[in-house]
């Protein structure tokens, strides 16, 4: 509530042409004296969102100086930047809240603007009016929004592991999920050689995105079986969406388009087709958002862990992010 009542006060401010003044009563600093904290370490083990929660919430007691807690501002910081890289919205919105007033904490509007971006694309709303007052994001994300050291790092910075013949083997290997029907699982079988795909691949992502049910929407209108939001049907010359045939080449051919775009790289193929290969490339690997890291992490625990698939480099140039990603 503290903070909605002031993004309310500043949203009257900037509509006005007064300058909103930085919070800089903190042990008697001024304002060019406020400290920069520094991004915290990189997690040791898995981060599970219950943590994550707690980190923001831990946060929030340091910032207002709540629940038994002295003020803090610098260690508040430093917690919502841990749960921002984890996708937290709350978090990168806080943070960014507090970049912007210089609240106990250096003002730095750059790293803002791309905190209240990545809070408004997970949809929280005072983020959405934020954002659209800084306006687009420039340069490159801030620390706290590039993907946690404990998430695996893209193939493009890493040496490949194996050929795409021992990728094959190894995916051609993967059982289909336990309740994939036998009709859908015979189709993918016999279609996906067709798409140089896996039907591993497809089934999982068929799993996660519909549950095989071919008359699945979600809330941003992506439908069927691959769940293939209209433009992306339209790119692929998909007439009828919930043609359960033509949803399911359309999303196989998406996917081989990723796959040639990212190389490969199923971490970012998977990412760019939850949230866009737009926002992957935005970011240098998987977005901040948690249902995308969510997701990310699911379907690869699906395939056992594979990271690898062949790829076919005739479909489309590969993406310029994977340049900067192999940049020592």
């Amino acid at each position: 509530m503290r903070r909605l009542l002031g993004l309310g006060l500043l949203l009257v401010c900037c509509a006005c042409g007064a300058q909103v003044q930085p919070d800089v009563q903190l042990q008697g600093l001024t304002l060019e004296q406020l400290p920069r904290p520094a991004t915290p370490p990189a997690e040791v083990g898995p981060v599970v969102p219950s943590q994550v929660q707690r980190w923001r919430e831990e946060g929030e007691a340091y910032e207002y100086g709540s629940n038994g807690l002295q003020r803090d501002p610098v260690q508040a910081a430093r917690l919502y930047c841990r749960a921002a890289r984890y996708g937290d919205p709350v978090a990168q919105y806080n943070l960014a809240w507090m970049l912007t007033n210089a609240r106990g904490i250096e003002r730095d509007d750059a790293q803002a603007a791309h905190l209240f971006a990545a809070a408004a694309e997970q949809g929280l709303v005072q983020a959405q009016n934020m954002a659209a007052k800084m306006g687009t994001p420039l340069g490159p994300p801030p620390a706290c929004l590039l993907q946690p050291d404990t998430d695996p790092k893209p193939l493009a910075a890493v040496p490949r592991r194996m050929t795409p013949a021992a990728q094959l083997q190894a995916l051609q290997a993967l059982p289909a999920p336990s309740n994939a029907p036998e009709v859908i699982v015979r189709f993918v079988r016999l279609e996906a050689p067709e798409y140089k795909l896996a039907p591993a691949l497809v089934l999982a992502v068929m799993a996660t995105e519909s549950n095989f049910d071919p008359l699945a929407t979600s809330h941003a209108n992506a439908q069927g079986l691959m769940q293939l939001l209209p433009d992306t049907a339209a790119r692929f010359k998909v007439r009828k969406l919930t043609d359960p045939v033509q949803n399911i080449r359309g999303g196989m051919a998406y996917l081989r388009w990723l796959l040639a775009y990212f190389e490969g790289d199923l971490s970012l193929v998977l990412a760019a087709y939850n949230a866009g290969e737009r926002a992957v490339e935005r970011y240098r690997g998987v977005p901040p958002y948690a249902e995308t890291r969510n997701y990310v992490r699911r379907i690869l625990s699906a395939m056992g862990g594979q990271r690898e698939h062949p790829f076919d480099a005739s479909v489309v140039q590969p993406s310029p992010v994977l340049s900067l990603l192999r940049k020592p």
